[in-house]
């Protein structure tokens, strides 16, 4: 009998997409333009199948996450728990990027006035914290869906399931074409999830071959000091939840996310990255319900990524003005950074609008974003990651509590 052949899994493939597309990328350094007009538009391509998706997948996944939790009660404990993890890593990695980057402080050269001079950066008006809280409720049910705003999409379906919920008996129906809904959002989101592979490969080929250049001198240091404290927070900070509060062998976990951690690394969009990472936690086993309400609530609220780099780039654009950042700077860099995360959407390039906020807080002019603009791809890769790590985290630790907390109820 001959032997069943072994199919490479995702993740492998993936990660033969990604070398495949470091080469092709290098291969490719000095005709950047061709990467650009013909191999980036098909990663393109399964990048708006990704975001095509995700509103359906927040939708009915958070709504049939409300209806399986069975309790509104549990659904604000599960809420409440879940935004406390999130601001509470999201504050540690402003700390430990502000920790990092000033022991390499020393290593930044300010910039002289001619070069200062040629600098221009238009910041995107950054929203009063008012108007944060007032634009996650809104006045229209599809509005927010067409445009993608993913916190008005979750408040409106958290109401639906509540509504559901409510509805008692006269619910069961509603809830129940929901859940068939979201079974069949699913399967479409593995449909695509397969070519994950073939979307890495493209997009990482045109990362490399137009930003490769550009990877030189103090630009250099800066985002290797950024991607230091990307991994320190990875094995710290997630490395300690994952063993301590989720009781998971932290090797077991990185395994489990990889595939998610890939996509999120090359498509740089915590939303996009929404389908495949709801697939590895539940993989991983976290509740379904749990993993459908927790993870698109991070994928738009939490962003210990983004946050580092925040504290990183504040701290090198202040150097290039002259200008020391005093403990109470510093302080408004933690605070300012992480209240910027709930108000920021997970898409591509958000995190530059995080950092016009946070350099208007502490009077680091804004023009200095131009600095470091033509490298923020390379930033937003590693940070975007990070962010779907962990909301991943959060997921495992509040799908154990919930066990926990079923099983005492059991044993009553």
């Amino acid at each position: 009998m001959e032997k069943s052949k072994r199919k490479l899994s995702l993740p492998a493939w993936i990660f033969i997409g990604m070398v495949a597309g470091i080469l092709a990328g290098l291969a490719f350094l000095k005709i950047p333009e061709f990467t650009d007009e013909w191999i980036k538009p098909i990663g393109t391509i399964y990048i708006n199948l990704l975001k095509f998706l995700v509103v359906p997948v927040v939708v009915c996944s958070i709504t049939a996450g409300v209806i399986s939790l069975k309790d509104l009660k549990r659904v604000g404990s599960v809420g409440v728990k879940t935004f406390i993890y999130y601001m509470f890593t999201t504050a540690l990695a402003v700390v430990i990027g502000l920790v990092i980057v000033n022991l390499f402080k020393g290593a930044f050269q300010p910039l002289s006035s001619t070069e200062l001079g040629d600098l221009a950066y238009e910041a995107a008006e950054a929203p009063s914290v008012m108007d944060v809280i007032v634009g996650i409720f809104p006045d229209n049910l599809f509005g927010p869906m067409v445009s993608a705003d993913m916190l008005p999409v979750i408040v409106i379906a958290i109401f639906f399931g509540a509504g559901i919920l409510a509805a008692g008996e006269r619910g069961k129906k509603i809830g129940a074409l929901v859940e068939d809904m979201n079974e069949v959002v699913m399967k479409i989101m593995m449909m695509i999830i397969k070519i994950t592979p073939i979307g890495v490969f493209c997009l990482m080929t045109n990362v490399v071959a137009v930003n490769g250049p550009k990877i030189v001198g103090t630009l250099a240091l800066v985002i290797g000091i950024a991607y230091l404290s990307y991994l320190i927070h990875v094995v710290v900070v997630y490395g300690l939840s994952v063993r301590f509060l989720s009781g998971m062998n932290p090797i077991k976990f990185a395994k489990g996310i990889y595939p998610a951690f890939i996509c999120a690394f090359t498509t740089t969009s915590s939303n996009a990255t929404l389908p495949l990472n709801i697939e590895c936690c539940n993989n991983m086993g976290a509740e379904p319900e749990i993993s459908s309400f927790v993870l698109p609530l991070g994928a738009t609220i939490n962003m210990d990524g983004t946050a580092i780099y925040q504290a990183v780039a504040t701290v090198f654009i202040a150097a290039c003005y002259g200008m020391n950042l005093t403990i109470g700077d510093m302080a408004m860099v933690v605070l300012t950074a992480t209240l910027a995360s709930v108000g920021t959407a997970g898409v591509s390039g958000a995190g530059m609008i995080m950092l016009a906020m946070v350099l208007t807080s502490i009077g680091v002019p804004v023009e200095g974003i131009a600095i470091i603009a033509g490298v923020d791809k390379l930033f937003d890769m590693g940070r975007t990651a990070l962010n779907i790590t962990g909301d991943a985290t959060c997921a495992l630790w509040i799908s154990k509590l919930e066990r926990n907390k079923k099983a005492k109820v059991a044993a009553k």
